[in-house]
C-alpha cells in the first residue's frame, strides 16, 4: 500500500471515501469527511491540504479541475483508479480486523 503496510490513517481513509461520489474541492471534502466519520474526523484546512498533497504524491488522488470562485482559485480533486483500489483494500482489511473482535456474525 502506498500509505504504508499499516494501511491508511483514518483521515486519509475518509478523504478517499469522500471522493467516491466524484470530484470535490477542499471545503466540500472537509464537510463530507465530518459527515462520513460521524464527526470523529474534523480536518483543519492545513491538515487537509497536507493529506491531499500526500495522497496525490502516492497517486491515490489527482486534481480534476481548477475553478475561480469569488476571485479565489479552487482545486477539485478526484479519486484515481489506484486510490479506489487502495480504499477498497483498506475497507476489506478493516472489516477483517473488526470481525476478529465482533465475530463472524459481523461478516
Amino acid at each position: 500500500m502506498a500509505e504504508g503496510s499499516r494501511g491508511l490513517g483514518e483521515p486519509a481513509y475518509f478523504v478517499l471515501a469522500a471522493l467516491l461520489d466524484g470530484p470535490m474541492h477542499g471545503h466540500a471534502i472537509i464537510k463530507a469527511v465530518r459527515v462520513l466519520s460521524e464527526s470523529r474526523v474534523k480536518l483543519a484546512v492545513g491538515t487537509l491540504y497536507g493529506a491531499l498533497d500526500r495522497l496525490a504524491a502516492n497517486h491515490l488522488i489527482t486534481v480534476d479541475r481548477e475553478e475561480t470562485v469569488d476571485g479565489r482559485r479552487r482545486r477539485c480533486f478526484r479519486l484515481t483508479e489506484e486510490g479506489g483500489s487502495q480504499l477498497r483494500a483498506e475497507a476489506r482489511r478493516l472489516h477483517q480486523a473488526a470481525s476478529v473482535v465482533i465475530g463472524t456474525a459481523f461478516a
